[in-house]
């Protein structure tokens, strides 16, 4: 998988009272990162909830590099690092320009009925650029 680029505006509602993004509002930011970039490979995740899969965040460690502010245009950058039998590690950039705002390193967990993990389909790890 390619690196996924998804451009969004830092909105007031995004900032705190010093004016600068809240942290929490980038997991918000690098979720809507990791959604379209499965989107863009071709993963369908309604299709997947009906099939009874859904994925979850498991681990995620973020480092907070610089403060970006109202009225900002940042990129969140969103590529495939590894794929395991049921998990898929993700890095993900958010940058201002050519400058790093935050980078966090993500496990995604493939979870089934009942709250247990489960295998990633041979389609999702194909699109995902793990073969089939």
């Amino acid at each position: 998988m390619t690196p996924h680029r998804l451009v969004l505006r830092v909105y007031y509602e995004d900032t705190d009272l010093a004016g600068i993004v809240y942290h929490a509002n980038y997991l918000k930011f690098m979720e809507r990162g990791r959604t379209e970039a499965l989107r863009a490979a071709g993963v369908d995740q309604t299709r997947l909830k009906a099939e009874g899969l859904v994925f979850v965040v498991a681990r995620m460690a973020i480092d907070f590099r610089r403060p970006a502010r109202f009225d900002d245009l940042l990129t969140v950058e969103t590529i495939v690092a590894r794929l395991g039998a049921a998990t898929a590690e993700m890095r993900q950039t958010v940058l201002r320009d050519d400058l790093v705002m935050a980078e966090a390193a993500v496990r995604v967990a493939c979870m089934g009925e009942g709250g247990r993990a489960a295998r990633l389909p041979a389609a999702v790890r194909a699109a995902l650029g793990g073969g089939a």
